[in-house]
């Protein structure tokens, strides 16, 4: 039961054997880019005793259900549950990922449309997979799954015997293990296999390759795939053509069937019985050679394929164009592996992997490589070189003075990077037009960096420097407060900083407060002290005076005509600590103003419109520096 699990996790190699030629173009996804696959995206559900992926076009391919992988940018990264490469580990550079480990009844898809060369009767292809299922113990049409449909778009038919449908319980399919990183449920993979599909007889035939995944019907477990596609193409076994100079052959069947047999072309002495046959020394030219293929139950239907022998095969050693090497970063050098070949570079220094075709290199400095070409039977060998030299440009981003200052300190900072033959500053990645020196001085706060570039055409970006340049805001004076004698006052600072200091200290309980208390029996002037993180310094004034009694004061008319003089309606409050309300009424008893705030009031217009000449009713409550709650009313005129 181990096998019911259900997360996809797919990766999909097209194995076109023999010499490349006539391949779809980026079926391998060389380019970096989905183009000329269609990306799509659904939902699955069980209808009846069946499971029905319902996909519909994307558009292209969508964050977190399309991916691209990078050899490069991707080196060594792993799938977290079967810890398997996410790159496709086929020589390729580019594989890309299906899905994610979101539940939720969802499907993705990818397809690719092709026709197979009019002279192309024998034609077969090969896709790679990993499968990680998440074990629901669902019924078998309810699981998540990964599903491979062949078309033949020309005959609009299904190929039944190349479309297959891949879940772990009750498959015929060995290898499937438990993820070490299983949590509350239990997590299967399958790592890196391989499958051919047979599509002999439909030379001049438009074809469709169709990839899905999909989570569970219940929409509770997950699955994704990785997907990647080589770019052989043509004839049916590696190793049918060999080198003139081989002391052995290697013929290889293709790929994911359960049993090989190989027999003589009268299909009467079995010669071998692995995927691979080895004659050694090689039989003469035009000897015939076939092999039963026996599939996985339900995985394909048996087929007899046979080829002929032929010493005519040449190899020519392929390492790649001259390149260079910025800052180390690796660079691609040779070319797509082929079929029976084996390869080896020299020195092996800064290679990914010195024995495939197409290694990445990061030489320490200018290096020649030379890579080895033979067949696998020994012959055919011979030599290419590439040079890939390399460069360095130093990224250092130095800070002279501060990165974090007040600009009225007369504190600076000026960034530098070492002179190369060009640099380009910017702030905020916007260009700093005019800002190409190896030296700038930062006048404002912001992220700064440097893109640099040699004689040799490399480019790099240097690390960013964030840099804080503060202004110190102007100093203010407070409103007038005023206090009953040894009755406490809340008072209040602007808070503009980070640290603050009244001065004198006396009279109030804590002086390193925004928001001290007052209580003394003198008239103060303080100075208040205010200091950002920066540094910057403003100093606000505030006098309290002392008053012996409470006094709450409307006035009797306002005139807002927007003079300055008297165009709020607003109490004047002395030893008041709390305004609970400020209430306006017009002369019609509708509630035109009401605040808490003493510095606000009433400007004349209700509901965006100026009030004409009246008599409004106000009424307030507060609460004295003596804790009595006073409660007044009256009326003004509002003038106009």
């Amino acid at each position: 039961m181990l096998l019911q699990l259900l997360t996809n996790s797919i990766c999909i190699c097209c194995f076109f054997t023999s010499n490349a030629q006539n391949c779809p173009p980026n079926i391998d996804f060389e380019t970096g880019t989905f183009e000329g696959w269609t990306c799509y995206t659904g939902t699955t559900s069980a209808v009846g005793d069946e499971n029905v992926i319902s996909l519909h076009s994307s558009g292209g391919p969508l964050f977190d259900r399309h991916k691209m992988y990078s050899a490069i940018a991707n080196s060594g990264e792993l799938d977290h549950y079967g810890g398997f490469p996410v790159v496709c580990p086929n020589g390729s550079r580019y594989s890309i990922k299906l899905g994610n480990t979101r539940a939720g009844g969802q499907a993705e898809g990818v397809s690719y449309t092709f026709t197979i060369p009019a002279n192309e009767n024998s034609y077969s292809l090969t896709y790679h997979y990993a499968v990680v299922f998440q074990y629901p113990d669902h019924r078998e049409n309810e699981q998540p799954r990964m599903e491979i449909e062949i078309t033949d778009v020309t005959d609009d038919s299904v190929i039944s015997c190349s479309s297959f449908t891949f879940i772990a319980v009750g498959t015929s399919v060995p290898g499937f293990l438990v993820s070490p990183r299983s949590d509350t449920i239990e997590v299967l993979y399958k790592n890196w296999s391989k499958v051919s599909i047979d599509l002999s007889g439909k030379a001049g035939k438009t074809i469709r390759l169709f990839f899905k995944t999909a989570d569970c019907t219940f929409r509770r477990h997950f699955g994704y795939a990785y997907i990647d596609v080589d770019s052989e193409c043509g004839g049916r076994f590696a190793g049918a053509t060999y080198c003139p100079d081989d002391t052995l052959v290697n013929l290889t069947a293709p790929d994911g069937y359960q049993r090989y047999t190989w027999y003589d072309n009268n299909l009467t002495h079995i010669l071998g019985t692995e995927q691979i046959l080895t004659l050694s020394p090689p039989p003469v030219p035009g000897t015939n050679i076939a092999v039963k293929l026996d599939p996985y139950d339900g995985y394909g239907c048996s087929t007899i394929l046979s080829t002929r022998l032929s010493n005519s095969l040449t190899v020519t050693p392929n390492a790649g164009r001259d390149t260079l090497s910025c800052n180390k970063d690796p660079v691609p050098i040779g070319a797509l592996s082929q079929p029976g070949l084996q390869y080896k570079w020299t020195p092996d220094v800064g290679l990914s992997n010195a024995k495939i075709a197409n290694p990445f290199a990061a030489p320490d400095t200018t290096t020649t490589y030379i890579v080895t070409t033979n067949s696998s039977g020994g012959g055919c060998r011979g030599n290419d070189t590439v040079v890939v030299r390399s460069s360095i440009i130093d990224d250092s981003l130095q800070l002279t003075g501060k990165a974090v200052f007040c600009i009225d300190n007369g504190d600076s900072a000026v960034l530098k990077v070492h002179s190369t033959n060009s640099v380009q500053w910017f702030k905020d990645n916007v260009l700093l037009n005019g800002a190409d020196q190896p030296t700038y001085r930062a006048t404002s706060g912001g992220m700064y960096y440097a893109r640099l570039k040699n004689a040799e055409g490399c480019k790099i970006s240097t690390q960013k420097k964030a840099i804080v340049i503060d202004q110190a805001k102007p100093g203010i004076t407070y409103p007038v407060e005023y206090a009953m004698i040894n009755l406490p006052l809340p008072l209040k600072a602007r808070q503009i900083g980070e640290r603050i200091l009244w001065n004198p200290a006396a009279s109030l309980n804590t002086p390193e407060s925004f928001t001290p208390i007052f209580k003394g029996a003198l008239e103060r002037m303080y100075t208040i002290e205010i200091r950002t993180n920066t540094e910057c310094l403003t100093v606000d004034t505030q006098l309290v005076r002392i008053i012996k009694n409470i006094e709450i004061y409307v006035p009797t008319a306002f005139t807002p005509n927007g003079d300055g003089t008297n165009d709020f309606l607003r109490p004047i409050l002395r030893g008041i600590k709390e305004l609970r309300y400020f209430r306006i009424f017009n002369r019609l008893g509708q509630l035109v103003c009401e605040t808490k705030n003493e510095q606000s009031g009433w400007n004349g217009v209700f509901k965006g419109v100026p009030q004409r000449m009246q008599v409004v009713v106000w009424t307030l409550q507060c609460v004295g520096a003596d804790d009595v709650v006073y409660t007044r009313k009256g009326a003004s005129t509002l003038l106009r």
